[in-house]
C-alpha cells in the first residue's frame, strides 16, 4: 500500500459530472454481482466493533488493513469483521503516525519522537500480520515510507515547511528498517546539503521502483511548473523530469497530489496531474518503460478526484458524482452512476479491481465515519460499517 494518507480527498466538483466534449467519459458500465465467499479463519487478535476508519488498504476482496485514530486493524472477510493488531505501546495513531503496508503480513509504522523532532522517531515492524511487532530508533520523525520488498525501503523525511519551501532528507534501508542510511538532504542548515532536489516546493511523495530508482513529486507554486524529480543512484542525486503539457497548462498551478503516482508493475506506471486555476482540471500520464518516458494518456478531464490505479490498463476515478472507469490506460472512460451519491461525505476509496471496492464516508456534522462496499463496479453500494 502506498503510505496511509495524511490528507483525504473531500470532493465536490459538479462540472466533472456534466457532459463535456473535453472529458471522454460517457457510456455506462454494466454491473456484475459481488461473488460469494467462504467464511474465513479467525485472526488471533481482539475483535473491534465498527472501527472508525481513516484509511483502508485492501489486497483482494477479503484481506486488508485499516487505520483509525487509535488502532491498526485487519480484516479477512472484506471489512465485515475487524481485529485489533495495534502495537502494544502505541496509543495514538490516525494522522500522528506514518504507515506502509507491503502485504497481508508485513507492515511498518513510524512514530515521531516529539522531544527530538524532526531528527528521531521509532520504527515498528510486523511480519506476521500485526500479531507481534518489533521497534527500533530511527533518525527521522515523520516521512513518506515506501518499501519495494520486505528488506529494501525508502523514506522521504519531512524536515519542515515554510514560505513555500520544504526541507527533506532521503533515507534507505536494506534490512527491513532496522538501520537507515541518509543518501540526500537539502536542508541549508546541514553541512551535507545538496540542491539537486530544490528546497522550493512542497514534496508530496517518494515513489520507489527499486533500490536505485525513485521519484519525488509535489507542487511548486508557480504557473506551468511540474514538481517531479527522479534519482537513478539510490537518492544521492536528483534530476527534474520533463513532461509534455496539454495546451493552456502554462496558465495553471500544477500539482501531483499525495498518492497520485504509482507503479503497477516493474515497467508500467501512472501519475495524475491536477491543474488548478479558475477551474480545476485533471490529466493522466502513463509510462510503459519504467519511467524513462511519460506520455499524456488522457484528454483534459474537468474537475479532480481520488484515483485508484489497478493495472497497466485499469484506473478508477471519483469526483463527487459518478465513478469513472478506464480499461485502456486512460484513453477513454466509462461512467458508473452509484445508487448512493457520496458527494461531500466522501473521504477515501479503495478498489482491488474494477468491480470490488470500498468507500469511507465522513459525516461532518458529527464526525462519524462509515464504510460502504460495492461488487459491481460502483453501481450498487451497501454499508459494511454503518
Amino acid at each position: 500500500m502506498k503510505r496511509i494518507l495524511t490528507l483525504l480527498f473531500l470532493l465536490a466538483f459538479g462540472t466533472a459530472c456534466s457532459t463535456n466534449t473535453s472529458s471522454p467519459r460517457s457510456a455506462e458500465l454494466p454491473p456484475t454481482p459481488y461473488p460469494d465467499t467462504p467464511s474465513p479463519a479467525e485472526i488471533d487478535a481482539p475483535l473491534v466493533e465498527a472501527p472508525a476508519l481513516l484509511e483502508l488498504d485492501m489486497f483482494n476482496e477479503l484481506d486488508g488493513w485499516g487505520v483509525t485514530e487509535t488502532q491498526i486493524v485487519r480484516t479477512n472477510d472484506g471489512g465485515i469483521t475487524w481485529y485489533n493488531v495495534t502495537p502494544p505501546d502505541v496509543a495514538e495513531l490516525g494522522f500522528s503516525v506514518d504507515t506502509f503496508i507491503l502485504d497481508n503480513n508485513t507492515a511498518w509504522l513510524q512514530k515521531p519522537d516529539f522531544e527530538n523532532f524532526p531528527n528521531s522517531g521509532f520504527m515498528y515492524r510486523t511480519t506476521d500480520g500485526g500479531l507481534t511487532w518489533t521497534n527500533v530508533s530511527s533518525p527521522f520523525s515523520r516521512g513518506d515510507i515506501n518499501f519495494v520488498d520486505s528488506n529494501d525501503g525508502w523514506v522521504l523525511a519531512d524536515l519542515g515547511v515554510g514560505a513555500g519551501s520544504n526541507a527533506v532528507a532521503v533515507y534507505q534501508t536494506a534490512d527491513g528498517g532496522d538501520t537507515w542510511e541518509q543518501t540526500y538532504i537539502n536542508d541549508p542548515n546541514s553541512p551535507d546539503a545538496s540542491d539537486s532536489l530544490p528546497l522550493g516546493g512542497i514534496k508530496s511523495d517518494l515513489v520507489a521502483l527499486n533500490r536505485q530508482t525513485a521519484w519525488i513529486n509535489g507542487v511548486v507554486y508557480a504557473p506551468g511548473e511540474v514538481y517531479l524529480y527522479r534519482t537513478e543512484d539510490g537518492g544521492h542525486n536528483w534530476d527534474q523530469v520533463s513532461v509534455a503539457l496539454p495546451a493552456g497548462a502554462e496558465n495553471f498551478e500544477l500539482s501531483i497530489d499525495q498518492d497520485q503516482m504509482q507503479f503497477v508493475s516493474a515497467t508500467d506506471g501512472f501519475f495524475v496531474l491536477r491543474m488548478a486555476g479558475d477551474a480545476t482540471q485533471t490529466v493522466v500520464y502513463v509510462t510503459h518503460d519504467a519511467g524513462d518516458t511519460w506520455s499524456l494518456a488522457s484528454a483534459v478531464i474537468d474537475g479532480a478526484g481520488a484515483m485508484d490505479f489497478l493495472s497497466a490498463e485499469e484506473l478508477i476515478m471519483y469526483d463527487g458524482g459518478p465513478f469513472h472507469v478506464t480499461r485502456d490506460a486512460a484513453r477513454t472512460w466509462v461512467t458508473v452512476s452509484p445508487d448512493i451519491v457520496f458527494g461531500e461525505s466522501f473521504a477515501n476509496m479503495e478498489f482491488v479491481n474494477t468491480l470490488a471496492g470500498w468507500v469511507i464516508t465522513l459525516d461532518p456534522a458529527n464526525n462519524h465515519r462509515s464504510l460502504y462496499r460495492t461488487g459491481d463496479g460502483g453501481a450498487t453500494w451497501f454499508p459494511v460499517i454503518p
